[in-house]
C-alpha cells in the first residue's frame, strides 16, 4: 500500500466490531455442536452431516438473495431522512469503462445529479485519470471488489480479505479516499464476508431496483424497471460499462439513463452520493 493509500484509509475507514445476524449465529453453534458431536458420539455422524447440509442449504438460499438481512446489514433503501429530502441515490456497478463512463459522467452533469460508482479495483487501476475525473465532478467511488470474480461468492474468508482491501488500498491511492460502500459482484454475498467488511470500515449496499441493464437488450424495459414505481429514497442500480448494446452498437445504459433521469426530475427528485444521502461526513 501506498503512503497516500495509507493515510486515506487510515483516516477515513476505520474497522468496526462484527456483529453476526442470529442466523450466522445459529449457523456457527450448529457447526460447533456437530463437530462436539461427531468426536463424543461418533455413530451419530450421519444426523450430525445432515445438520450441517441442511444449514447449508439455507446459507445458499441466503447468497441466492441479494436484497435479504439474513447475512448481515444490508442497505436496500436510503434512510427516511434522505427520503423526506426526496432524495435518491444512482449507483453504478463495474466500472470505470474508458468508452461509457466519461459519457455517463457528462450526462449526469447534464442533469446536475450525483452518483456513487462501485469500482472495480483492476479497472480503477487500469484507468486512474477516469477514476480522478469521478470524483472531480463531485461523485463517490466504492468498492465493488478488485476482481469480480463470478464465484465470489464461493471463496474464503482470506479471500475476501486479501480482495477487498487490495481494492481499498488501490481506490485510495487514486482518489485519497478509502471506499465507505461495498457490493458484492453480481449481487450475490457470502457468509464469510461480513467480517471482512467489519475489519475494512465497510458497509454493504444492494440497491432498491435494478434495471437488468447488462442483461436485457430492450431500453424499455430496462427503464421501466427502474422508473416504475419510482420514489424517494430508492437506490437504482445501473452499470456504467458496456455489457449490453442496442442494434446500432451503442451502450443501453447511454439509452436508458437520459430519460431516467428526465423522470427523475420530474417527480421532484434528486440524485445524490450515498455519503451526501446518508451524511456520514465524508465529501462526495
Amino acid at each position: 500500500m501506498n503512503r497516500a493509500a495509507d493515510t486515506a484509509m487510515g483516516s477515513a475507514n476505520k474497522g468496526f466490531p462484527w456483529r453476526p445476524t442470529p442466523a450466522v449465529r445459529v449457523s456457527l453453534l450448529l457447526h460447533a455442536a456437530a463437530a462436539v458431536t461427531v468426536v463424543v458420539q461418533p455413530a451419530l455422524w450421519p444426523w450430525a452431516l445432515g445438520a450441517v447440509a441442511g444449514n447449508h442449504l439455507l446459507l445458499t438460499a441466503a447468497v441466492l438473495w441479494p436484497r435479504g438481512q439474513v447475512l448481515g446489514a444490508n442497505l436496500v433503501r436510503l434512510p427516511a431522512a434522505a427520503a423526506v429530502r426526496k432524495e435518491i441515490s444512482l449507483t453504478f456497478d463495474d466500472g470505470p469503462d474508458p468508452e461509457v463512463t466519461p459519457r455517463v459522467l457528462d450526462l449526469l452533469d447534464r442533469h446536475q445529479a450525483k452518483a456513487s460508482f462501485f469500482c472495480i479495483g483492476e479497472k480503477a487501476a487500469a484507468y486512474p485519470d477516469i477514476v480522478k475525473e469521478i470524483v472531480r465532478r463531485g461523485h463517490s467511488v466504492e468498492n465493488h471488489s478488485h476482481c469480480h470474480s463470478r464465484v465470489y461468492a464461493f471463496c474464503g474468508i482470506f479471500r475476501f480479505k486479501r480482495d477487498v482491501e487490495t481494492a481499498q488500498s488501490v481506490i485510495a491511492g487514486i482518489t485519497g479516499r478509502a471506499p465507505r460502500y461495498f457490493r458484492a459482484p453480481v449481487g450475490l454475498r457470502s457468509p464469510l464476508l461480513d467480517p471482512v467488511l467489519a475489519w475494512s470500515g465497510l458497509h454493504y449496499v444492494s440497491w432498491t431496483r435494478r434495471g437488468f441493464d447488462a442483461i436485457l437488450r430492450d431500453p424499455e424495459r430496462v427503464l421501466q424497471r427502474l422508473a416504475g414505481g419510482l420514489a424517494a429514497g430508492d437506490i437504482l442500480l445501473l452499470h456504467d460499462c458496456a455489457y449490453s448494446r442496442t442494434r446500432d452498437g451503442t451502450p443501453l445504459v447511454l439509452i436508458v439513463l437520459p430519460e431516467l433521469l428526465d423522470r427523475i426530475k420530474a417527480q421532484g427528485l434528486k440524485s445524490v452520493t450515498l455519503s451526501a444521502a446518508l451524511n456520514d461526513g465524508f465529501a462526495g
